[in-house]
């Protein structure tokens, strides 16, 4: 059986790197798709020397001929067995909405909501005609909860979850599957934990996050990995909170001293 082929946007770094190199390392063929052509590279090498195998294609996935360079990579492989949808940014970011300009709202836009539709629509027929595939993309636990100052942001993300959600849909009478994650907390280059903390004390965590700690981009990987498999073969139009519990918790936070929780935290 030929091994199955995976595209990941934004595939070199982070969580897309993380997922990169999740599916080589099950066997995929991965086509990895990025903007840093230098970082494209270092992941396909590390991909291959474990014995994967990676193909890139370096460009801003959010225009026209990355995405037909994408295409025609997947038309010359002659299949397409995962789609991850793994581009995503809170930048460029303003003070709040009224202080954003319309260039900001629209890269936004292309950033997080714009590039899924558009490769999701380039690349869902090789899916369609083969009569299976699975289809995951990142969104962000931010499409279900307010987040002063990137107001346009989570609209974005709310959108990608709908779009999960329909999609999933229209798509399972051809053997598509749909699904999503929505992280929180990832500790990558993108938002490192020192910036998250903003210089507080790193002990603090445990009384922000249900869980403990931070995410680290292989905690995403997995879920990506489960959501992408046969495992999942009856899952479809779900979105995945990969969170460490914030989103359940909802704006409840430990106490400081131990004793229970609160919704008024103990100042940092």
């Amino acid at each position: 059986m030929s091994p199955r082929v995976s595209v990941v946007t934004g595939g070199a770094r982070g969580i897309g790197g993380a997922v990169t190199r999740r599916l080589a390392g099950r066997g995929d063929l991965v086509v990895l798709v990025d903007v840093d052509g230098p970082a494209a590279e270092v992941t396909a090498a590390e991909v291959e020397a474990a014995g994967g195998r990676c193909r890139t294609v370096v460009g801003d996935v959010t225009e026209d001929a990355t995405v037909e360079r994408l295409v025609g990579e997947v038309h010359e492989l002659g299949r397409l067995d995962v789609l991850v949808n793994n581009v995503g940014d809170f930048r460029p970011a303003s003070r709040t909405f009224l202080h954003s300009t319309r260039e900001q709202r629209r890269r936004l836009h292309d950033l997080n909501l714009g590039h899924v539709l558009e490769v999701t629509h380039a690349l869902l027929p090789v899916m369609v005609e083969q009569g299976s595939g699975a289809v995951v993309n990142n969104a962000t636990v931010e499409a279900f909860r307010g987040i002063p100052g990137h107001a346009a942001y989570s609209a974005f993300n709310a959108g990608v979850v709908a779009f999960t959600r329909s999609l999933a849909v229209e798509a399972g009478p051809y053997g598509v599957r749909v699904n999503a994650v929505a992280p929180d907390l990832a500790d990558t280059d993108q938002t490192p934990a020192a910036a998250m903390l903003r210089g507080r004390d790193p002990a603090s965590v445990p009384w922000w996050v249900p869980l403990g700690r931070f995410g680290r981009p292989d905690d995403y990987a997995g879920v990506v990995d489960f959501l992408a498999s046969d495992d999942a073969r009856f899952v479809t139009g779900q979105t995945v909170a990969v969170d460490g519990g914030t989103l359940a918790a909802s704006g409840w936070y430990r106490r400081a001293d131990g004793k229970g929780w609160t919704n008024l935290p103990d100042r940092p």
